[in-house]
């Protein structure tokens, strides 16, 4: 947690409190760079910009609600507008797609290590690891992502159904155990 006197040493361009924001958040934010970059180097420049920011709206920031998810939400956006930036458009889909019925792998899961799990869902397309980072990891609602990427709700849908999908794919794949696509 933060300390509200680094915060107002920060806003007085401080530069030992700036850098101690920076430690006690850095490793954190990184991993979330991490969910959305596909190489640690576009992680790195997200995690960069996304500082640059937090330090320039810093101001902004009225102490009401958690200033870490306030650091995680610029964090977040940055990996976005930098995805944004270089992704293809993503398609509709068909509502019926985003209805199936998607077996379950808790098993196959609990006998992946985290870092495997981490690299399964790294392997996924751009797109679709972006949907499913934003819905599974950072808790936005499908109507959010919609919004936020400039989509339909129901491509969101899809797409993290589909992401989902190609996960349990890859697991059971990894853990021998057949699976039948429906």
């Amino acid at each position: 947690m933060i300390d509200k006197k680094i915060i107002e040493q920060c806003l007085k361009n401080d530069k030992v409190s700036q850098k101690k924001l920076y430690d006690s958040l850095a490793s954190k934010m990184y991993a979330v760079c991490l969910r959305y970059a596909s190489k640690r180097v576009s992680a790195d420049d997200i995690l960069q910009e996304a500082f640059i920011k937090v330090f320039k709206y810093l101001p902004t920031f009225n102490f009401s609600g958690s200033f870490e998810g306030w650091v995680r939400r610029i964090v977040v956006n940055t990996a976005l507008d930098q995805i944004k930036k270089y992704a293809e458009p993503f398609g509709d889909i068909d509502e019926a797609s985003s209805d199936e019925t998607l077996i379950s792998v808790n098993d196959a899961i609990a006998q992946l290590s985290s870092q495997e799990l981490f690299a399964l869902i790294q392997s996924l397309p751009e797109g679709k690891r972006m949907i499913f980072n934003l819905y599974a990891f950072e808790g936005y609602s499908h109507k959010e992502i919609a919004q936020l990427l400039g989509i339909s709700v129901m491509t969101s849908k899809g797409q993290y159904s589909k992401a989902k999908k190609m996960l349990q794919e890859k697991i059971m794949k990894i853990n021998h155990i057949s699976y039948e696509h429906k």
